[in-house]
Formats: structure tokens, sequence, C-alpha cells
């Protein structure tokens, strides 16, 4: 009997469940769409509304350094890539500042050939097209190989001189005891067969 529950299995246990359910967010939030089926999206959904919601917390002139951190803090539990986790707070969370919820919407497919499953696209309302977010990308990994090549090409800087070694004084050696004689040890005979 499952009273009350509220939970979702979608046939996995819990740890199963919650890597997929992070997994599929990270990714809605990198491609701002993704396609899966009915089922899973509605979970996603909920979860996705909420990590949004609480990024645009942050957009409050008024909040405190600790809760601003805070609030980053709870999306990285689900969100385990920091490059998203800014995309998230600095680029999607500014696109919804003037919106109460309703960030998401999923869209029917026509059933799944292979099962007859329920599919669907999971997608931001107000999201980019392909082409601009893949120009994101390349210009990001461009400004951070041209931050490389700078590094790489500034001087190194100067090495301290190291102060030279004191050299210690000799030790004067310690006589030696004579070595106790070694006494015979005799070995015993090999036992008899019988």
């Amino acid at each position: 009997m499952n009273k009350r529950n509220k939970v979702k299995h979608l046939n996995r246990e819990k740890g199963h469940r919650d890597a997929l359910i992070n997994n599929m967010i990270t990714s809605l939030f990198k491609y701002e769409r993704i396609e899966s089926t009915q089922a899973k999206l509605k979970v996603v959904r909920s979860h996705a509304e909420k990590i949004i919601t609480r990024a645009k917390r942050n957009l409050a002139t008024d909040i405190a350094p600790a809760v601003a951190l805070h609030n980053k803090r709870e999306v990285l539990k689900r969100v385990k890539d920091r490059n998203i986790v800014t995309k998230l707070f600095e680029d999607i969370a500014v696109r919804y500042a003037a919106v109460n919820g309703g960030y998401t919407r999923i869209l029917k497919k026509i059933n799944r050939a292979s099962d007859n499953s329920e599919v669907g696209i999971l997608e931001l309302t107000n999201r980019k097209d392909r082409s601009s977010l893949i120009q994101e990308i390349k210009d990001k990994r461009e400004a951070i190989s041209d931050a490389k090549k700078e590094k790489a090409a500034a001087p190194a800087p100067a090495k301290k001189e190291k102060a030279p070694k004191k050299e210690a004084a000799p030790k004067a050696k310690a006589a030696k005891k004579p070595a106790a004689p070694k006494k015979a040890v005799k070995k015993a005979a090999p036992k008899k067969k019988k």
C-alpha cells in the first residue's frame, strides 16, 4: 500500500532515481531542452522549477551574502556542474526575473515505436536557439584558451636564492666497543624416518 506517498518511483531505487533526476536537470539547464518519457519529464519539471525559483532569490539587491551562498549550495546538491550553476544564476534566473512560475513546458510527441511509451520534450519557455548556445560555448572555450596562453607567455617570477647551507662541525667518532665473541650454535641432526 502506498497511501499518501507522493514520490514517483519511476521503477528505480532511490539512489538511481536521484541520479537520473539530477542528470536530467543538468542537461535541461545546459541545452535548455531535453527529450524523454512523459513520466520522467513530469518529475524533472517540478524539481527544475524549484531550482529556478531558488536561483531567482539571488537577484534581490538586499540579500545577505550568506543567504546567496546558501542558495548556490542548495542548487549544487542537484546540479553537480559548476559551469551550469553559474549559467543558471547569471543567465536563466535573469530571464525569468519578472515571471512567477511557468518556467518550463512539456510538449507531447508521438508514442515511441519500440515500446509505445508516451514521449515528450521538456524545454524552458524563454530558451535560446541552438546556434546561439553553441556560439556561447565556443566563446567561453576561446576565452579560457586565451587566458592560458597569456599565462604561459608571461615571464615566470624569479626564484628566490637559497641561503648557503651551513656545514656541520665534524663529529668526533666514539670509540667502538669490542664486539662480543659469537657463540657457536650446534645444529640439530636431521630426524631419521622410520
